[in-house]
């Protein structure tokens, strides 16, 4: 997403020039995100003052929403998370993409299935939302069984709002180097990436109610539904597109990121 960008941190009187100007085209947005991909690395302070603004521009705010990592967010205390929820920082969107500690390393992910579970639940104790991903197929054939096993025990031992899963696919010019940490690496066919979903949503047990999504550019099949009320429903769906085969499965060209 980031190829031709470097990370800086912009004055933050330039931010403020550009809420702004977005104020005065937009005054009844009641929603903002903030770009661009890890913004919550920025000091919590410098983050406080950013809300503040937003705040006192976009008088219908409701919901501030953020990209997170779990580096970002186990750097924050809990006091400086509980600031942020105060500020209307209510909605992060996290890529967990797989629960598997040796997963984690070969895609250079940079923390473990430990450190996810804890960093999400320090979101939540600060009454963020998340909005969590998982991406099937990520271990290939190889490693599908762990990897569907160790992702599911994040979910059941956090409190996500919302998940969704998507598909692996592998553009050319990142191919190599996320082949190159394989041994042997097969890529999963729809049929098997389907058996990936179906066992997944049978491991699950939130602790919460979760809104389920797997309606990605990326995804063979769109699946939508309430964790854990359509569980049943959902494997349904996905037994009867698993034995309808190709027809039932969005068309390759229909795909992307």
């Amino acid at each position: 997403m980031y190829k031709s960008k470097k990370y800086q941190v912009r004055n933050i009187e330039d931010i403020f020039q550009e809420i702004d100007t977005l104020a005065s085209m937009y005054p009844d947005a009641n929603k903002v995100f903030l770009a661009d991909g890890d913004a919550l690395s920025l000091p919590a302070d410098y983050l406080v003052k950013v809300l503040q603004y937003l705040k006192h521009s976009f008088t219908r705010l409701s919901r501030v929403s953020v990209y997170a990592t779990a580096q970002n967010i186990l750097e924050k205390s809990e006091e400086e998370l509980s600031l942020l929820y105060e500020n209307k920082l209510n909605l992060i969107y996290y890529g967990i993409e797989t629960g598997n500690d040796e997963l984690l390393k070969k895609i250079s992910k940079g923390v473990t299935a430990s450190q996810i579970i804890e960093s999400l639940n320090k979101a939540s104790n600060a009454n963020i939302k998340i909005s969590a991903t998982v991406i099937l197929g990520i271990g290939g054939e190889a490693y599908t069984s762990e990897h569907i096993k160790d992702t599911a025990a994040i979910i059941n031992n956090t409190t996500v709002n919302y998940l969704s899963t998507l598909q692996l696919g592998l553009d050319e010019d990142v191919r190599e180097r996320f082949l190159k940490h394989f041994d042997n690496f097969k890529m999963l066919n729809d049929h098997q990436v389907l058996d990936e979903q179906k066992q997944f949503l049978e491991l699950l047990n939130p602790i919460n109610k979760v809104i389920f999504r797997s309606n990605h550019a990326s995804n063979a099949l769109h699946l939508a539904g309430t964790l854990p009320k359509d569980t049943a429903r959902l494997i349904e769906e996905i037994n009867l597109a698993m034995l309808i085969g190709e027809g039932a499965l969005v068309p390759n060209r229909f795909r992307g990121f």
